[in-house]
This record gives C-alpha cells, structure tokens and sequence, in this order.
C-alpha cells in the first residue's frame, strides 16, 4: 500500500498526466477510499481539467464529499481556462452559497475570466467583492486586477489599483508596467521602470517583456537597444521568452539586422518568434526573405498559424509571384487550413495582384463563410482588374446579406472608381460613406478622391477639396495630386503643390524627380536642370523601380 501511495504522489507531482493515465489515477483513489481528501479530488481535477476533459473534471468535483477552497479554485479555474466563462461564472456565484470563502487565488482566476470575456461590469463587481473580502491590499488580488483593467483600456483604473496597494512586489510593479507598455504608453513604464530600480527591485524577465511590448516605432530603435544591453548585463538573453520579444520589438522597428541576429541565438525559437521574424521582413519590404524563413520554418516541422499565412500571402502578393502564393496554397489545403476567413481573404488579394482573378473569385465562392473582410479582398481585386461594375455588385450582395460595410469597403470602392475613371460613381460612393453610413473619410480615402476629380481634369476641384482638409494634410493626398498636375501638364498647380510637398515632407526626392518631369514635358528645360542639380548635390535619390520576371527554362 506504501508503495502503491507513493508512485501516486510521484505522478500527482507531476505538471502534466495523459488523460488514460488520469483516469487510472482517478480509478486508484475511489477504490483506496482516498476521494474523501481534498487534496487528491483537486490534482486529478487539474489533470482532467489540462487534458480538456470538463465532463469528468465536474463529476468528480460533484461526487467529492469535501469540497475545499483549492477544490474550488481547480474547477472554476478549468471552466475560465476552457473559455466557458458563464460556467465560470456560476460556480463562482454558487462558492458564496457554501461554508467555504473565495480566497486571493479564486479571485484573481474570476477576475482574469472577467478580462478574458471582457465583461466590464463583471469585474467592477468582482472588485468590489475583493474590497469587501478584506482582499483589497493583497498583492495577487492587485496584480490580477491590474492586468484586467489594461487589457480593458483602462490603464487609469489600473495606476488607481497599483498606488492603493502599499506592499507591491514584483509582480506588481510587472502588471502596472506592462499595462502601460500595451497601451503604448512606453514612456510611463520607463518612468516606473526607473522608480522601481530606485527602490533597489533588480527586474526579471516579465519586466524587460513589459518594456519592450510598448516599443513599436523605428524612432525608439535606442530605447529598445539600452533594453537589450541591460538584458544581457543581468544574463535575461538566456530566457526564451525575453528573446522572443527582443525579435519583435525589432522586427517592428524595422531592424531587421538585429532581429535575426537575435533570432540565431535560439537554440528553439517558437512559432511566436517565427512569425515575429517572417512578420517583419514582410512588413519592412524584404518578401524574399519572408518567403525564405517561411519556408524554413515548414523544414523545421512546426505548423504556422493563420495570422502568419496571411503575413506570408501578403509578401508573396508584394512581388506579385503567384509560384510562392500556389506553393503557399498547397500549405493551407493540405492542413485543413482554407476555411479561414483571413487566410482566404489573402488568398483572393494574392490571387488578384499577381493577375490571377479569376482564382481568387474561386476561393471566394467556394468559403463556406464570408465576412465583411472576404467581400473587402474581393472588391479590391476587382478594381485592381477594371470591373468596377462587379465590385458595385459585391457592395450591393454585403448590403442584402446584412453585414456592415467599414472603411476598407469603401477604400477598395473608391479604388475601383479611379482604374475604371468613374467620377459619378465615385463621388456617390463617397457621399454614402459619410451621410448614409456615418464613416469619416481617412487619407487613403482622400487619396483616391483627388486621384479621381485630377485625372479626368478636376484639377482646381481636386486642391480645393485638399484645403478643406485641417492641417497637417498628409503628404500622400499632396502627391495624389502632383501625380495628377503631371499627368495634365499643369506646371503652374504642380509648383504651388510641390512647394507644400517640400515644406512637410521628408520623402523629398520622389517628389522633386516628379516636379521635374513636369517642367521637361512642359519645355522649361533650365528649371528642369536645377531640380535635378538639387537632388544630385543633396544626395536625394528616388528609389529605383525594378522588375522580377520569372523565367522557365525549357526541356532539352
């Protein structure tokens, strides 16, 4: 019996037990009588609750005859972690009806479930229930609570949380600074970062994450780098997870020399890190590489998400190679992955920019589901292809099948009205964006707008609608229109347009090699020259077009 006793608690040591070797265990303790003991009701709960296994967890949580704190916490915890909330939920409510209280640990499992579901009312309760508990000051209650209410967009609730709890340890200070740091706030988690140093808290891996997460802009590279060196000052480059992050944080920054750079330091970077890497080439225009790790990353074994197919679509979309995009294809038939709004979607705008629309309506027709995003990559291929009346055919289908058309709508829209030239069409789309479906106009919407009144000639009415706009006016609506003035031969507007292009814009050699096609066509040969001096003398160089053509070689 000894023994037999002490294997068991070998394997209820034990973070993870396969299911038939749960229910051997479970099958032990009801014949030893040894269920009656909370302890063992709550490890096989766990191990029930791992193996997704709620069906079993519940019964023997119903047949146990002691019902204790921890027993509670496992089965509450199994139905939060199996994302059946309202179960959850009920459980909690139904604890309150026994002898037995809520304790840190029950409260910190709801009110993570509260977050999960975001269920704003829910975890204002919940709080209130950790007040009145006598909770309110414990550092676990306040870290779950901390992290709920940033995940919410509440990071002010958040601080409130953090500065009421006198004893904040370093999961605390954690929380409050990874909340800023999600928020985008990385200035206010460096702020505390420094106060916590200044009361002597060496940091941990948790707390370098929180930092980096807020970094997303190439202009914080330095911020991000100082990061980095203090990883390596206090030896946390050896965590997986902290390198992890490192990739992304540099991968958004569009360092990708660094990125990679850490990425090969990794004995066995995870499919997070992958995507992080793949995800920035693409991201930062360098798609043979994206297509290249991606194609490593399938060598290695590991099975790419949904998010990063469409990352790698979109590259292969970049360089207009339909070979990659069918290889990539093949991928997501093979794994049972095309019933993916996102990757179908990608697969229609794939597709249709590499001048194979007809495939891409295939894909379409054939979804078992459409969303607005489907119809959106669809009526954006359709433009790009010139059938701007079947694009109007798509809206009109969004509109009898009840979805709601959003932004991207009316961008492919107003997209498809420029290639087919169609002004009516096109100031009636914009019209109805505003007045019938109350969507403020963004830039790219303003982009096609000037593009659609210049090109057939609305030159005048196209600069009056840019001085409309507030301030600053975003530089790519500007050259909408000197793109229009050179197609029109209007030198005169394209100078006054060129100058406020100049004065705000740091793109300045593009838009001066424009400025100086427009003076050769209109024979004004000097002025033409002294652009072009400008630009050599100040080093400004427009990036050169290239074109890839894939050749076939032929059998001998």
């Amino acid at each position: 019996m000894f023994f037999h006793l002490h294997l068991l608690h070998l394997d209820l040591s034990k973070v993870y037990l396969s299911l038939s070797r749960t229910k051997q265990l479970h099958a032990l303790i009801l014949k030893t009588h040894l269920s009656h003991d909370p302890f063992y009701a709550t490890r096989i709960v766990r191990f029930y609750a791992v193996n997704g296994d709620l069906h079993s967890a519940c019964k023997l949580f119903d047949e146990s005859p002691s019902q204790s704190v921890y027993l509670w916490n496992s089965i509450i915890r199994a139905h939060a972690q199996a994302h059946k909330f309202e179960e959850a939920f009920s459980l909690f409510t139904k604890m309150f009806r026994t002898e037995i209280k809520p304790d840190n640990f029950t409260y910190a499992c709801i009110i993570r479930a509260c977050s999960e579901s975001f269920y704003l009312e829910g975890l204002k309760l919940v709080h209130c229930g950790v007040t009145v508990s006598g909770l309110g000051l414990d550092s676990i209650c306040s870290s779950a609570l901390v992290t709920a209410y940033s995940k919410l967009g509440l990071v002010d609730e958040a601080s409130r949380v953090f500065y009421g709890t006198p004893q904040q340890d370093l999961v605390l200070w954690n929380s409050i600074i990874s909340a800023y740091g999600n928020c985008g706030r990385w200035d206010k988690g460096l702020q505390l970062f420094s106060e916590m140093r200044s009361m002597e808290m060496m940091p941990d891996g948790y707390t370098i994450v929180g930092l980096l997460s807020g970094l997303s802009d190439s202009s914080l590279i330095a911020i991000g780098q100082g990061l980095h060196g203090l990883c390596l000052k206090c030896n946390l480059d050896s965590n997986a997870h902290v390198s992890s992050v490192l990739v992304s944080m540099y991968s958004r920054c569009m360092c990708m020399n660094s990125a990679h750079r850490v990425f090969s330091g990794l004995f066995q970077p995870d499919l997070v890190t992958w995507s992080a890497l793949i995800t920035g080439y693409s991201q930062s225009g360098d798609y043979g590489k994206a297509l290249f790790f991606f194609k490593n990353l399938n060598m290695e074994g590991k099975k790419a998400d949904s998010i990063l197919i469409a990352s790698v679509l979109a590259a292969a979309a970049q360089i207009a190679n339909v070979g990659p995009g069918c290889e990539i294809h093949a991928y997501v038939l093979r794994h049972g992955l095309e019933s993916h709004v996102m990757i179908s979607s990608a697969l229609i705008v794939m597709y249709s920019k590499c001048g194979f629309l007809g495939m891409g309506t295939r894909v379409f027709e054939i979804m078992p589901e459409k969303n607005i995003i489907t119809y959106n990559s669809l009526i954006l291929g359709l433009g790009l292809h010139g059938l701007a009346s079947e694009a109007f055919r798509m809206f009109d289908e969004i509109l009898r099948n009840g979805l709601k058309p959003d932004e991207y709508t009316f961008t492919a829209l107003l997209g498809a009205c420029c290639h087919a030239g169609l002004v009516k069409d096109g100031r009636e789309i914009f019209r109805r964006m505003k007045d019938e479906f109350c969507i403020q106009p963004r830039t790219e919407h303003y982009v096609h707008m000037v593009k659609l009144l210049g090109m057939e000639g609305g030159l005048e009415e196209a600069y009056n609608l840019i001085l409309s706009l507030p301030e600053p006016v975003d530089c790519g609506i500007w050259g909408a229109l000197l793109l229009c003035c050179d197609v029109c031969g209007n030198s005169e507007l394209a100078e006054i347009v060129a100058q406020r292009l100049f004065e705000s814009s740091s793109e300045k050699g593009a838009y001066r090699v424009m400025l100086s096609n427009i003076y050769a066509g209109d024979g004004r040969w000097d002025d033409a020259k002294k652009l072009r001096d400008h630009i050599t003398e100040g080093k400004l160089r427009k990036i050169t077009g290239l074109s890839w053509i894939k050749g076939f070689s032929r059998p001998a």
